[in-house]
């Protein structure tokens, strides 16, 4: 293909997933209520079983209208991953080997389901990480909280969890790739095991620990996984190269 054909199908490309995009934040327009009162309850919930005050303070004229079109627009995104991360795929295939085809598939394959799955463990336990923290106040003083803090803070936990359960996919595709070897994986669990804990730690709020492990398990398993996965493609490796050898030396 020529440059010009190139940019031509970067941008039929860029044009179906901006149209993807748009389309699934047109419909998450009829969720955003559900989605904002969702996201506030642990406010409510606290005003509710302490009885002081604490609300989503808006100070700014258009705060609330921004709130409502970054959720619509992080809703819409989401919601069209498949479609766009196809779409990157589809542009990259041309300039890929059979056997890469098969890897980037298998990636987006393994990549969005844990990418969805991380979002909704953030959510699972977001409502018990702000109760947590704004139970530190006094029960005299008033959680009177900034508005587009709050859902950047949300919305950022989601974003960074559902990030840390594709991990393991890039490590298992660093092994596909020759990068790096099962048993390196392995000889580093322990280290693996630390950085997990650390990131559950800054993640969840030290002194919850249920949310800590309810986040830090999964993601240990899919540690052991990807190790697993590396080392049948490693033992399936060197049986070939031990074939091919054996040929070679027929041949000779």
């Amino acid at each position: 293909m020529s440059l010009g054909a190139h940019l031509i199908e970067l941008r039929k490309r860029l044009t179906i997933s901006a149209i993807a995009i748009i389309a699934t934040a047109i419909g998450s327009i009829f969720i955003v209520e559900f989605v904002i009162d969702a996201l506030r309850a642990p406010i409510t919930n606290i005003a509710d079983a302490t009885g002081r005050g604490a609300a989503l303070n808006y100070d700014a004229v258009t705060q609330a209208f921004d709130i409502h079109f970054q959720i619509i627009l992080t809703v819409g995104i989401v919601a069209a991953s498949p479609v766009w991360l196809y779409q990157v795929w589809a542009f990259l295939v041309p300039g890929l080997v059979r056997k890469e085809k098969q890897y980037a598939i298998g990636f987006l394959s393994a990549a969005i389901p844990l990418f969805l799955a991380g979002c909704a463990a953030g959510w699972l336990i977001m409502p018990n990480i702000v109760t947590l923290m704004l139970s530190f106040a006094g029960d005299q003083d008033l959680s009177n909280l900034n508005a587009k803090y709050y859902y950047d803070f949300i919305v950022k936990l989601m974003l960074a969890i559902g990030i840390a359960f594709v991990l393991p996919v890039f490590i298992v595709l660093l092994n596909f790739v020759g990068v790096l070897s099962a048993s390196a994986i392995l000889k580093g669990w322990r280290v693996a095991i630390l950085a997990i804990c650390l990131f559950t730690a800054m993640a969840t709020p030290a002194a919850d620990v249920i949310s800590m492990f309810l986040l830090a398990i999964p993601m240990v398993i899919l540690y052991f996984s990807a190790a697993l996965i590396a080392w049948l493609h490693d033992r399936r490796a060197a049986k070939r190269a031990a074939k091919f050898d054996a040929e070679l030396g027929a041949d000779a």
